[in-house]
């Protein structure tokens, strides 16, 4: 279902959803999340594309926020769409005049109650995406790098206003060929690691033996060269990824009060082991 509104308010929106859920059948439900798109009419389309693809994981209310005109007089039209491409919403919110200087005011409003903010820049992003209104709202803000004219510029732009919640497209590992995990020889964990690295990545993970303690090294080969977090002492761990400097951190071997209580602050069925489970049976077999 879409609705057209030209020259409207928020409250129409308002009253246009709530119209269009009981046509639909009933309320709104499940929204995970509400994810505010800040683009422009020319890239929209691909922005709320993907927006919507994501959203048959993570089902959302997204609202495309899309500045026009900024010398005609203030007016906004919305586009809202209900049930058309998956569970969720989605409000495009073309905004003219002045009125797209304070996006934020018209945005705030249709945020969806009780459900965590997410602020997406799909191509140019600002120097501070905390600092900005439709920043300032969100618990978790993304921009894109690889869509600007000189990314590594935008990258080291962005590295001076980092907070919190903030991440970009960019970020993500690159593609992993083969992995390895290196542990003492009579230790379950690095076996179950192994095989459930294995199934999730799609990859080929080897167990291979070490000095210990425990789990000393898990490695993954990638085009670019091998990515490594290597703890030999069995105290501080080294990140080694090519190109860049290393990382240390304190990954000290946890005892059996520290295994025990994690055990205990989950009561539901742990999938992830189950998962790992099939993966060690299922090699084992081959």
């Amino acid at each position: 279902m879409t609705i057209d509104l030209t020259d409207t308010t928020t409250g129409a929106i308002h009253e246009a959803l709530t119209q269009a859920r009981r046509r639909m059948g009933g309320p709104a439900s499940g929204m995970v999340l509400t994810l505010i798109i800040v683009t422009d009419e020319a890239e929209q389309y691909d922005a709320v594309r993907a927006a919507s693809h994501a959203g048959r994981e993570h089902p959302s209310r997204v609202l495309a926020v899309i500045t026009r005109k900024p010398k005609s007089e203030s007016r906004l039209d919305a586009e809202i769409r209900v049930g058309e491409t998956g569970p969720g919403e989605t409000i495009l919110l073309r905004m003219y005049g002045p009125l797209g200087q304070h996006a934020d005011s018209v945005v705030a409003p249709l945020l969806a109650p009780d459900v965590p903010v997410v602020t997406w820049w799909p191509d140019d992003a600002p120097p501070s995406p905390s600092a900005d209104p439709l920043g300032t709202v969100a618990q978790r803000r993304v921009t894109d790098a690889a869509a600007s004219d000189t990314p590594k510029d935008m990258l080291l732009t962005l590295a001076k206003s980092y907070q919190p919640g903030d991440t970009d497209l960019s970020w993500p590992y690159p593609e992993l060929l083969s992995g390895e995990v290196l542990a003492e020889p009579a230790n379950p964990t690095a076996d179950l690691i192994a095989a459930w690295l294995g199934s999730r990545l799609g990859i080929e993970v080897q167990r291979s033996e070490s000095e210990g303690p425990g789990i000393t090294e898990v490695g993954f080969n990638t085009p670019e060269g091998k990515v490594t977090i290597s703890r030999p002492d069995g105290r501080t761990a080294t990140l080694s990824w090519p190109g860049r400097p290393e990382r240390r951190v304190a990954l000290h071997r946890r005892d059996t009060d520290d295994l025990i209580a994690e055990e205990l602050r989950r009561l539901e069925p742990d999938e992830a082991y189950a998962e790992a489970l099939r993966a060690l049976a299922g090699g084992s077999a081959q």
